[in-house]
């Protein structure tokens, strides 16, 4: 058991209390620049330490946001005048995450399919992590869906380095998120990414029982069950939730304190309107509190409207506060599409 277990215990609990979600701002620079760069902004480490203290410093975020993951750069970072990020979040009442794995590379021998790096030196960067302040951590899997994939050896490889990651956290001090993401490219059927979303979950708790990590001191991040973007049939609403809440029940423990779900490539809309359903229909029935752990979905709307001009910081302020606001209603199962209007901006 690790020395940490009680206040790890806290800590998962915390992350998933009830109107409340997780914000993923972990992208890295290169993927941060992307989208930069499809806006016009300038691409430098100031207009992304602007946009980041753009969303950390939006005013009572703390009310629908329990925790954000940031990426190496952001945790290191201060405000214009000089703050640090970390004492604005906990001057927030925001709970301090860190993304830790090392991206994922080409997985050998498996053609179109990758596995997530970055154990190497994982527990000395733990440690660094947790005298920061950060009291939890996300890694990423990626399984693809494709003709002949995702192989046994993918899910597993991947399930395995989930495992190691997540006890070397919980030895160090932080909460490990694990996220086994199952993409949304393609083709593929519900029925088809149910399968997969099903294999790839059993092999991934198997490998944390095999760890020995503690389930009531970890928090799962996982997609939801949905037909591929260029499926001929798409899923409704109520299928995606049913699929989903189905396919965990069946793989993960009650133990668990929640299930944090990321939006994968979905609309704003679609993310809201599926975590609202499953909560709506299942939500006092689960083991596990079921929320968000959005980005794109939460961010974008303000990263548009900013675009890089900080004379536009407090409107993009209350657009993401309206978002996250949205979402946490999703995660009451009292969201509505009529909530989507968007608010008059000062």
């Amino acid at each position: 058991m690790s020395n940490y277990a009680q206040e790890l215990r806290a800590t998962a609990q915390a992350m998933v209390a009830s109107g409340k979600g997780i914000l993923a701002m972990d992208e890295s620079n290169g993927t941060c620049n992307k989208r930069f760069d499809k806006l016009g902004i300038p691409t430098t480490e100031d207009r992304r330490r602007a946009y980041r203290e753009l969303i950390l410093t939006t005013p009572n975020l703390s009310e629908f946001i329990s925790g954000a993951i940031l990426y190496d750069e952001t945790i290191r970072q201060s405000s214009q005048t000089g703050v640090p990020f970390t004492q604005i979040m906990q001057e927030a009442g925001i709970i301090i995450g860190i993304k830790v794995d090392g991206g994922a590379k080409d997985l050998a021998r498996c053609p179109d399919e990758k596995v997530t790096e970055g154990l190497d030196e994982l527990g000395s960067r733990i440690a660094e992590y947790y005298k920061m302040g950060a009291r939890f951590a996300k890694w990423r899997a990626v399984i693809t869906i494709g003709q002949g994939i995702p192989s046994r050896s993918c899910i597993e490889a991947n399930a395995h380095a989930l495992a190691r990651y997540a006890v070397l956290c919980q030895e160090g001090g932080l909460v490990p998120i694990v996220e086994p993401e199952v993409l949304i490219d393609g083709d593929h059927t519900i029925e088809r990414c149910y399968e997969v979303t099903d294999q790839t979950l059993q092999a991934v708790f198997t490998q944390l029982r095999l760890h020995k990590v503690a389930f009531d001191q970890m928090i799962l991040k996982p997609s939801m069950v949905i037909a591929g973007l260029n499926c001929s049939t798409p899923a409704t609403v109520d299928q995606v939730a049913d699929k989903t809440i189905e396919c965990l029940l069946n793989n993960v423990p009650a133990s668990v304190p929640g299930v944090a779900f990321l939006s994968g490539g979905q609309t704003n809309e679609q993310s809201s309107a599926h975590l609202n359903t499953m909560n709506a229909r299942y939500g006092d029935r689960l083991p596990w509190r079921v929320t968000f752990s959005y980005a794109r979905a939460i961010q974008q709307s303000a990263l548009e409207y900013w675009c890089g001009n900080d004379a536009n910081i407090q409107a993009a302020q209350q657009l993401l506060y309206h978002r996250a606001k949205l979402n946490s209603a999703a995660s009451a199962g009292k969201y509505s599409p009529d909530m989507e209007k968007t608010p008059v901006l000062v």
